[in-house]
Parts: structure tokens; C-alpha cells; sequence
């Protein structure tokens, strides 16, 4: 069964180009399946029938996965196996039409256009706090993930459309446009980015060793200006991303542009924010209307 997987890891690698992040989540979910095989003294794939695969979602939703993991967990299972029919090693995938269980969608955490303000009201000089204010805009600004922030090159940047480029999931590209808040705070950040620079680095965003700053360093950054300016949440940069969509959907109504603008594949997954539009409007239904007030 390893070497089947080996070889799937490097297909997913090679061929399909998926980030590592990703394929590090493919070998967690498959090494939990091959995990509940060998428990079952199930040692090849052939051996693998639906009973099986419906037995281990039971198993892993008993042991506390949420209906959202489970779900993510089917589609590598099932990726996997249709890998493994495409090289004759199976004849049928088992685990499709398995659904695993429904869970509550949970809605994305946002912040609020004055929390925002407050987020981006820095005045310090200091090359860090520069750096941090041009991320924080960019995030905010084009809803970017974190990971298209911190692969941002220079020559990403089209300083005569304000746009940016980014390779999103998927190795998808995208080309997103950003406002002038966030180009005075990229530019500010720029004029400075020399005096800490190592080399040749092309990144846009560099630690204080000169080199590409790291995701981990962004997630830190945030969560100290979060404390800073006094914000009562945990701030991480997906809220950024979260708070972009809301705010933008909320004001124009337009589910198909925000759609672009974030990358998504499916519709289905931009929609979300409309439950979130709707939660805003309930909220001010319910304090303004004179029978919903107590």
C-alpha cells in the first residue's frame, strides 16, 4: 500500500503542482485511513470496499471529526482512488457517493469597518511596523490568502493598473486590483524594503533577516497589532481575507465579482458571505424595528 501512495504523493506533487500545505493535509487524512486498514488487517487496496470506507468515516466521526473535516478526508480518499483506478490497481472506487455527516456551517470570522480603521491607524515609522501596515492593507485591500502575500514578488506588482498578480489554489492565477490606502502604505514600505534586504531577494515582504518572510512571522505580526490597538479578537490574516469579502458584498451586492476577486472555484463557496449580509441586516432589524426591540 506505501508504494501505491508514494507514487500518488508524487503524482499530487509533480503533475497536479500542489502546494505543500496541501499536500501535507492529502498525507494526514490518508495516513489516518491506512492507519484504520492496518487495524482492520486490510493490506492491499483491493481489500478496500464501500462497507470499509463507510466504516472508518463512522470510526473517525465517533472519535470527534466534524462533518467539515470528514468531508475534506472523502475527497482525498477518493482522489486517491480514482488515481489508483486510472493505474489499474483498482477496478471501482469505493468511496464514491459516500457522504459524510452534516455538520452546522460555521460562519467566517469578520472584523468591522471600524475595527479595520482602527487595525490601520498606524502611525509608527519603524521598518516593521511599515512592513506590517503595507501587509495588512494588501490583505485587507485584495482579500489576498496568506500564502499569495508572502509568495508576492516585485514583479507582481502593476503599479500603472494598482493591481496585483497571484498564483491562488490550484496554481490558478489571478489578477486582483487594490485601492490607494494600500498603495500609500506599499509604497512607504518599499522605499525602506532596501535597508533590510539580503541579496537579490524578489519577495515584496522580508523579514528583519532580509530574507521572504514566513507565514508563521505574518500570523504573529497580526496578533501583536491586533493586542495593540486594543482589538478584542485573535486576529489572523484569513479574518483579513474574510472581512474584504464581507464588506464587498455588503456594499455592491455583486456575489459573481467577489467571486473573481477571491479565487473562489465554486460559487457555492462565495456564498457564505451572504449569510453573513443577512446576519448584519437581522442585526439592525432587530435593534431598529419598534415590535423587535424588548
Amino acid at each position: 500500500m506505501l508504494t501505491e501512495l508514494a507514487r500518488f504523493y508524487q503524482y499530487l506533487e509533480s503533475e497536479r503542482r500542489y502546494s505543500v500545505h496541501t499536500l501535507s493535509a492529502y498525507k494526514r487524512d490518508l495516513r489516518d485511513l491506512v492507519s484504520y486498514c492496518e487495524s482492520q488487517k486490510i493490506t492491499d487496496w483491493t481489500s478496500i470496499t464501500e462497507k470499509t470506507v463507510r466504516a472508518f468515516v463512522s470510526t473517525q466521526h465517533r472519535q470527534g471529526l466534524s462533518g467539515r473535516s470528514l468531508q475534506r478526508q472523502l475527497s482525498s480518499i477518493r482522489t486517491l482512488f480514482n488515481f489508483l483506478c486510472k493505474h489499474k490497481i483498482l477496478s471501482n472506487n469505493p468511496a464514491l457517493g459516500i457522504p459524510a455527516p452534516k455538520s452546522a456551517k460555521r460562519l467566517p470570522e469578520t472584523l468591522n469597518v471600524n475595527q479595520i480603521n482602527t487595525l490601520l491607524s498606524n502611525t509608527d515609522n519603524d521598518p516593521l511596523s511599515l512592513r506590517d501596515l503595507a501587509m495588512m492593507e494588501l490583505l485587507y485591500a485584495s482579500g489576498l490568502r496568506l500564502s499569495e502575500l508572502t509568495n508576492l514578488n516585485l514583479t507582481d506588482i502593476n503599479w500603472q493598473e494598482l493591481s496585483l498578480t497571484v498564483i491562488g489554489k490550484g496554481q490558478k492565477q489571478r489578477k486582483i486590483p487594490f485601492g490607494r490606502q494600500a498603495l500609500k502604505a506599499l509604497k512607504a514600505w518599499l522605499k525602506i524594503r532596501a535597508t533590510m534586504l539580503k541579496g537579490d531577494e524578489t519577495a515584496v515582504f522580508i523579514s528583519n533577516r532580509g530574507t521572504r518572510i514566513s507565514n508563521v512571522s505574518v500570523q504573529q505580526r497580526l496578533k501583536k497589532w491586533a493586542l495593540k490597538n486594543g482589538l478584542d479578537t485573535s486576529l489572523h490574516p484569513h479574518m483579513l481575507r474574510h472581512s474584504f469579502a464581507s464588506h464587498l458584498l455588503e456594499s455592491s451586492k455583486d456575489l459573481r465579482a467577489v467571486q473573481e476577486l477571491l479565487g473562489h472555484a465554486n460559487l457555492s463557496t462565495t456564498q457564505i458571505y451572504t449569510h453573513l449580509d443577512f446576519q448584519h441586516l437581522a442585526g439592525v432589524y432587530d435593534k431598529a424595528h419598534p415590535r423587535s426591540r424588548k
